[in-house]
This record gives C-alpha cells, sequence and structure tokens, in this order.
C-alpha cells in the first residue's frame, strides 16, 4: 500500500514564498540583530539553496562560509570531510560536524541542530513547491536541455571542489601524492570500503610524518 500525501495549489505557493523569502531576509535578520545563530543558519541556508548536483559541489560553498568566516578552521573542516567520506548518507550531514566544533557559540548539539536544519530545509522547501508541477515541466524540451548544461557544469564544480580545498590542502609533497594514488587505487579497483580507505589514509599519514 503507497502513501500519498497530496500538495495543493496553496501549499506549494507557501514553499517558495518561505524559500525566497528566508533567501533573502536571514542576511537582513542576522545584520540586524548581530546574532551569531541567525548568522549560521543563514550561511547554512544559503549554501544548501545554492547547491545543485553531487553532494561534493556544496564543499567549496561550506568552506566559504564556516572557514572563510573564521568559525572552523581549515584543518578542522578537512578531517571532518574526510570522516564524513567513511560513513553512509548524504554528504549535507557534514553540515552537523560543522555546526559541532565551531566557534563561537552555538556549538556542540545546538550548533549541529542549526546547521542540519538550515542546510536541509531549501530542498524541501523546493521539492514541496515543485512537485505540482513536475508533470507540466517534465515535459518542456528546454527545461530538459536546461538540466543537462546545468549537469555538465556540476562536473567542472566537482573538479574544483577536487582541487581545491581538498588537493590544495591535503597533498603538499610526493609522499602525499603516492598515499593519495594508493587510496584511489584501493577505492576505484580493488572496491575497498570508504571506511577502510579513509583508515588506511590517516595511518598512512601518521607513519610518513612519524618518518
Amino acid at each position: 500500500m503507497s502513501l500519498r500525501a497530496p500538495i495543493g495549489r496553496n501549499v506549494a505557493i507557501t514553499a517558495w514564498l518561505l524559500f525566497f523569502g528566508l533567501l533573502a531576509g536571514l542576511p537582513i535578520a542576522a545584520a540586524v540583530t548581530d546574532s551569531q545563530g541567525l548568522d549560521v543558519f543563514d550561511g547554512f541556508y544559503r549554501t544548501g539553496s545554492l547547491v545543485f548536483g553531487g553532494g561534493h559541489v556544496v564543499l567549496p560553498l561550506l568552506e566559504r562560509e564556516v572557514v572563510a568566516g573564521g568559525w572552523v578552521t581549515q584543518d578542522d573542516f578537512l578531517a571532518g570531510y574526510g570522516a564524513a567520506q567513511a560513513v553512509p548518507g548524504p554528504l549535507f550531514t557534514f553540515a552537523a560536524y560543522l555546526g559541532t566544533v565551531m566557534e563561537p557559540k552555538p556549538n556542540g548539539v545546538a550548533g549541529a541542530s542549526i546547521a542540519l536544519v538550515a542546510i536541509f530545509l531549501p530542498s524541501f522547501l523546493l521539492v514541496i513547491g515543485g512537485l505540482p508541477l513536475w508533470g507540466v515541466l517534465r515535459t518542456k524540451p528546454g527545461l530538459a536541455a536546461g538540466l543537462r548544461g546545468v549537469n555538465a557544469g556540476v562536473v567542472g564544480l566537482l573538479l574544483a571542489a577536487l582541487y581545491r580545498p581538498v588537493w590544495t590542502s591535503a597533498v603538499g609533497s610526493a609522499l602525499d601524492f603516492a598515499i593519495a594514488l594508493a587510496a584511489f587505487g584501493l577505492l576505484a579497483f580493488w572496491k575497498a570500503p570508504p571506511w577502510l580507505v579513509v583508515a588506511f589514509a590517516a595511518l598512512a599519514a601518521v607513519v610518513a610524518e612519524a618518518v
């Protein structure tokens, strides 16, 4: 038995209004109130609103918000990203880690909750707003062509995210490159589980540092 929850026109319009209202209003509210909590919610909400495509596209957007903003150090950011690759689930859950470790407060459980809700909320609002129109929109050749173009652009964004901040921050020597190459081989050719690849890379980096 399938459970259906039809979404009416009024609900869809309300979702669109909330989406754009929060996108435009949160920066103003954060600036007027000088609230760190609202600032965090605004940063993660904007990231969730602007990202399109694979989860890794979110990486440079998150780095701009939390690292450039001084909330999370570059080392903590990359450590959390590496840990996120070792567990199942969407990369958006990385936001919970960032909300936990960021400074100043709110952080910990409160920061994680704010960041997680904020980054996922735009997706829910867009789905609710778009579902009643999807049956019509999917038949439009122009929209389908536009989406193919966006998907092609996402490939470039993924390569950019791989280069910066991952490559520029993690690969600084020939030994680092060898570890990265070995990790890629384990993942791509030997089909090792991601958590094992992450553990291998971390252990190899510790040994290389000690030597």
